[in-house]
């Protein structure tokens, strides 16, 4: 019962800008500089959001199965996989789910693990399922969704560890698994973006720069700050976000952790010696400016790090590929460097 009550409570306090749906009331207007596709993605995320009660008037629990319904509706069809599994990795302070996936079989393949977005909050491995077989089917590698442990009952610096287990869980057991633990990449969207950079400079600190082989960073938020030209212009409705939605989710997961810690807000961070990056990074999206100064940061520390914009695309944009271009471009191009980094 008291945990119940903490979630509830949590909810109402620490994410208002979730809360009139996120992309849902703003969404009615979605604005002339978006791709006529991903407009469309946009008034029918919105409107899948109307149906539901407003998060802040829910539990916690109830706010995520909410969650995970609305973005549901964009993962039916695309690729099959010939296997589709989960496990249990067991690490010092318990466990955490992963599930596999396999479009084509095989031994010592390479491996995608990849962390959802969702402010650290919300959504699942569910809500990014087409995601993570699409890129299992692009690229041919094993891709692994990392079920992380949410905020604001498991904060900093719980899912980069969690991740980080997983990462060794690879390296111990990979080959019996058909693959190659030499041979990993780690990538996420929005909040998982941020925590992919993190791991990264956690393994490079502890002496293993060269555990990950590539970084993919979809429409990262890299800054607690929040505050850049590209949150005033998108921020404000239309573009799947409500103004003070980012910073809620960063208290919901930094708790009392310093604001400017850079493994926390790796825009802080010193990136010399880190994995080549590929950044997708949508134009219309309040987080532009921190990815386009996140990969400019990258190939300044001498990290090969490649930026694309995708034009009228928002954040999340990758969950419209079955209705986009735009979206089905950025993973084929995603694809193609994660290849090349194999090699």
């Amino acid at each position: 019962m008291a945990m119940a009550k903490q979630g509830r409570s949590t909810l109402r306090c620490r994410i208002p800008g979730i809360l009139r749906n996120p992309g849902g009331s703003m969404a009615l207007e979605a604005r002339d500089d978006l791709d006529p596709q991903i407009r469309l993605f946009v008034e029918r995320m919105g409107a899948a959001w109307r149906e539901h009660l407003p998060l802040n008037s829910v539990p916690l629990a109830e706010a995520r199965h909410i969650a995970d319904k609305v973005r549901g509706r964009f993962t039916p069809g695309g690729p099959q996989m010939v296997a589709t599994t989960e496990r249990m990795v067991e690490w010092g302070q318990g466990s955490v789910r992963v599930r596999v996936y396999e479009s084509v079989a095989g031994k010592a393949r390479p491996a995608f693990l990849y962390l959802h977005g969702g402010g650290w909050t919300l959504f699942s491995l569910d809500t990014h399922d087409r995601i993570m077989r699409e890129y299992a089917a692009r690229t041919g590698a094993v891709v692994i969704g990392v079920d992380y442990s949410l905020s604001p009952e498991a904060r900093f610096p719980r899912a980069i560890d969690e991740t980080i287990a997983v990462i060794r869980w690879l390296q111990r057991d990979g080959l019996a698994l058909g693959i190659n633990p030499y041979r990993l990449a780690l990538g996420g969207d929005s909040a998982g973006a941020a925590m992919t950079v993190s791991v990264c400079l956690k393994l490079r600190d502890g002496g293993e720069p060269d555990a990950l082989k590539a970084m993919v960073l979809n429409y990262g938020c890299f800054d607690a700050a929040c505050a850049t030209e590209s949150f005033k212009r998108y921020g404000q409705g239309g573009y799947l976000w409500d103004p003070g939605e980012m910073q809620a989710f960063w208290s919901n997961y930094l708790g009392d952790t310093d604001p400017l810690d850079p493994l926390a807000a790796p825009m802080h961070a010193d990136v010399r010696g880190l994995p080549p990056a590929f950044l997708a990074i949508p134009e219309c999206d309040v987080m532009q400016d921190e990815s386009v100064a996140m990969g400019n940061k990258l190939r300044a520390a001498a990290v090969a790090a490649q930026s694309v914009i995708y034009p009228g695309a928002t954040h999340s944009f990758l969950e419209a590929v079955s209705m986009a271009r735009i979206a089905d471009r950025a993973f084929d191009e995603t694809a193609r460097w994660l290849k090349d980094m194999w090699v």
